[in-house]
């Protein structure tokens, strides 16, 4: 049976159109001609189709099986019967492949063929980009706003896949206008029934971090290590680094000449604030660090509870410790795991002769000298 050029024709065009190879192609219709044959034969025959891509044609086989007696003349045959047709040289449990020129099933094949067809490439195009994209999990792709649909926004990953950005996932106060070009990071791909459903996100911290490798070539090259990150999306976001070679200075990579780098991916974050700061071993160290830009006094552990630190600074300090609205010693917390404190540390004063004069009158004399204390007595 001759399917003929136009079959040529039509399978270089959907390989072309649909991305699949010819061989996923032609498996999907070769199952769909398997499937009609059946349907009309009317029964549960055992067949092989096989089509030659070059020419179209194709070969029809009932495979069926040698039995003493035949319980399922659908797929059984006696010895006499096989050798009959003209099989030689048989024996009970072989199998014989009967090539069949099924009359005018041209015409049934392609009109019940059509929507297995059409079915098995929608699945051979789902489980490509299942494949292309599940090994892509984590990673920066690009997309374009097409539509906004509820809660969700819709973003055109490439010609034929289609991603969702859900609220929880969307910056709070970044609009997603139609046309309009972003950068996010592939959360998760799951299978479900009508195809691949691809999840990215602009909220995530993993975000930032590939933002940061492809920004800072001394990430990419290992030189420079990100050591933790923790995001307010949109807001403000920290970046714990550190370096192992001495000549390297983590923080000013990342930040650039005159802050180049660092600005081009806080633009992209829609404007988020981000500050480096440097990683370290020592936990107090790795607190003071963290609440940068705040200048720090000095930092205490809390001896009752674990992984708890008081941290002092001075009254002008507090503002800038504390954060608008509490943001920055909230991200520092997350950043280091550690319980943060914030006390003020009044400045200290010399006695006025008031003071001297009351202490007097009291019989207590006064320290002349406040900074002869001990750091306890302070």
């Amino acid at each position: 049976m001759q399917l003929g050029k136009d079959f040529i024709k039509a399978l270089k065009q959907i390989e072309q159109e649909k991305g699949l190879s010819s061989d996923i192609i032609l498996s999907s219709l070769e199952a769909a001609l398997i499937s009609s044959y059946r349907k009309h034969r009317g029964g549960n025959q055992n067949v092989e189709v096989h089509i030659e891509p070059e020419n179209g044609a194709m070969v029809l086989y009932e495979v069926k099986q040698i039995c003493e007696e035949v319980t399922d003349p659908d797929t059984q045959m006696t010895l006499a019967e096989g050798e009959k047709m003209g099989f030689p040289d048989l024996a009970v449990g072989d199998l014989v492949r009967i090539e069949v020129f099924p009359e005018d099933f041209g015409r049934i094949a392609a009109q019940t063929a059509r929507q297995v067809i059409l079915q098995r490439i929608k699945d051979a195009e789902r489980q490509v980009i299942f494949e292309e994209f599940s090994d892509r999990i984590g990673n920066l792709v690009n997309g374009v706003i097409f539509k906004s649909e509820g809660d969700q926004v819709l973003v055109r990953l490439n010609e034929r896949t289609e991603a969702i950005l859900p609220r929880e996932e969307r910056i709070l106060a970044e609009s997603y206008n139609s046309g309009e070009r972003m950068k996010f990071l592939l959360l998760d791909v799951r299978r479900t029934s009508k195809g691949p459903r691809i999840v990215v996100s602009r909220t995530h911290p993993g975000l930032l971090r590939r933002l940061l490798e492809l920004e800072v070539p001394e990430i990419q090259e290992g030189t420079v290590e990100i050591r933790g990150i923790v995001r307010e999306a949109g807001a403000r976001a920290k970046v714990a680094v550190s370096t192992l070679d001495p000549n390297v200075d983590p923080v000013g990579a990342c930040v650039g000449n005159k802050g180049a780098r660092i600005k081009s991916i806080s633009s992209e974050l829609h404007d988020e604030r981000i500050d480096i700061i440097i990683w370290s071993n020592d936990p107090l160290q790795y607190v003071r660090n963290s609440l940068s830009p705040a200048k720090i006094v000095k930092v205490e552990p809390v001896l009752e509870s674990e992984k708890s630190v008081k941290v002092y600074v001075r009254p002008d300090q507090l503002s800038l410790a504390i954060g608008k609205a509490g943001q920055n010693v909230r991200l520092a917390a997350r950043l280091t795991g550690w319980k943060i404190d914030i006390k003020v540390l009044e400045p200290e004063r010399m006695p006025t002769l008031q003071d001297l004069f009351e202490d007097i009158i009291k019989g207590e004399p006064k320290e002349l000298w406040p900074d002869s204390k001990t750091e306890h007595d302070q």
